[in-house]
């Protein structure tokens, strides 16, 4: 993987990617994010296969293991040394390469991000929303920072490396065909189950048989 169309690429999959993961892999996160999946997956059903695009160690399919355990899973890294703890992860599928270059014939019931849309690059979101879209074969879950219109944030001292927006709103506006089934927030200062101020929308496809 030595050639990237974006400097959001070259960023995650060099030393800062690396230094996050260290920032997390905390075992609280592991039981925030049990609570997280287990309130999206309620509103779900007949989910088999699962993949998620952009996993760094696995935290978010670590939970999915506990909860959907008979579930396929599949995870998309950019950044080596997490590939290399996902690669540890016992029936776990795991494609090393960007999002933008993932292409697969096989879909998903559930195809989901995780805090990965924030940090890409704006112009290439409606390409990996089209990935998305096409892999998904009933759900997508966008688990996202939310904002009515597209703005970017600073982020660690970084520039044009993090952006909030509505990014369900732009899939659903894309392909009318998918329907909202939930959406949730889950606050930064939770008593219990926190997140990073987390918005989450789970869509489904409206031809999708049960």
């Amino acid at each position: 993987m030595n050639s990237f169309k974006t400097e959001q690429e070259k960023f995650w999959a060099g030393e800062f990617g690396d230094k996050y993961i260290a920032r997390n892999k905390d075992t609280w996160l592991l039981a925030s994010n049990t609570a997280l999946f287990s309130t999206i997956l309620r509103r779900t059903r007949n989910v088999h296969s699962v993949i998620e695009f952009g996993a760094n160690i696995g935290m978010n399919i670590h939970a999915l293991k506990n909860l959907l355990p008979h579930a396929k899973l599949s995870a998309i890294e950019i950044n080596a040394q997490a590939v290399e703890q996902l690669s540890q992860i016992k029936d776990l599928a795991v494609y090393h390469q960007s999002i933008f270059d993932f292409a697969s014939n096989e879909k998903n019931d559930f195809v989901f991000t995780k805090g990965v849309l924030i940090h890409l690059e704006p112009t290439m979101l409606s390409q990996v929303y089209k990935t998305m879209y096409e892999n998904s074969n009933r759900y997508i879950c966008m688990i996202e920072y939310y904002n009515p219109t597209p703005m970017e944030i600073p982020y660690r001292e970084h520039s044009e490396k993090m952006y909030k927006r509505d990014f369900a709103g732009e899939l659903m506006d894309t392909y009318p065909d998918l329907q909202l089934v939930d959406y949730g927030f889950v606050y930064r200062k939770d008593p219990v189950f926190m997140q990073d101020d987390t918005t989450w929308f789970l869509m489904e496809k409206k031809d999708a048989h049960a």
